[in-house]
């Protein structure tokens, strides 16, 4: 927990009241027994789910390693949940992250990657801003000498509602620094990535 999160905490009274709205609004009873611990049950899980809301990535890379390392490093296949921005529905998918560390060869701890990932997708979102939001995070706090995001998911509010496709998936990139200037580290990058999920 960051200081900015510290300090912060969800009105679960307004969220509770809106859920009991809204229950009426589709025609239910907020006090049947199946419902009557529904609006304090969702403000905690908007808690839980939304916490990066009021989260800042960059405690995460305070710690880093001389490995002297100058070759790229890649994360594989990260797991997020995210809450579709326009529906309140959940998207879910895995991120792969890919980074150069800058001359100095210092390189961060694999998890913080996985962290800084969970920071921007636990808030309501749009996927595209997501990616660029987890590589310009890496790019501001690690100065690396380039940085590269691939994001994969799934979107509820396209599987179960409006054209109803499940199982299709939206895929979305973000390119700093070398892999942006670099066609050949780019695909590097990439054959590594998707070739490895095969």
């Amino acid at each position: 927990m960051d200081a900015d999160q510290g300090s912060w905490h969800m009105d679960h009274d307004k969220i509770e009241a809106g859920v009991r709205l809204m229950l009426e609004g589709m025609g239910e009873d907020p006090t049947r027994e199946g419902l009557v611990d529904t609006p304090a049950r969702v403000a905690r899980a908007l808690e839980e789910c939304c916490a990066g809301l009021h989260q800042s990535p960059e405690p995460l890379f305070e710690v880093s390693f001389d490995a002297a390392c100058h070759e790229m490093v890649i994360v594989r296949d990260i797991p997020f949940y995210s809450l579709c921005e326009h529906h309140l529905l959940p998207f879910f998918g895995v991120a792969h992250v890919a980074y150069i560390p800058g001359a100095d060869g210092r390189v961060c701890g694999i998890s913080k990657l996985a962290r800084v990932v969970d920071v921007f997708a636990r808030r309501p979102q749009l996927q595209e801003r997501l990616c660029a939001q987890v590589a310009d995070a890496i790019q501001e706090n690690m100065h690396p000498l380039g940085v590269l995001v691939v994001m994969e998911a799934e979107h509820l509010c396209m599987t179960m509602r409006g054209v109803r496709k499940p199982g299709s998936r939206t895929t979305t990139s973000a390119v700093r620094g070398a892999f942006e200037k670099h066609d050949a580290t780019r695909a590097e990058a990439m054959s590594l990535i998707f070739d490895g999920t095969k």
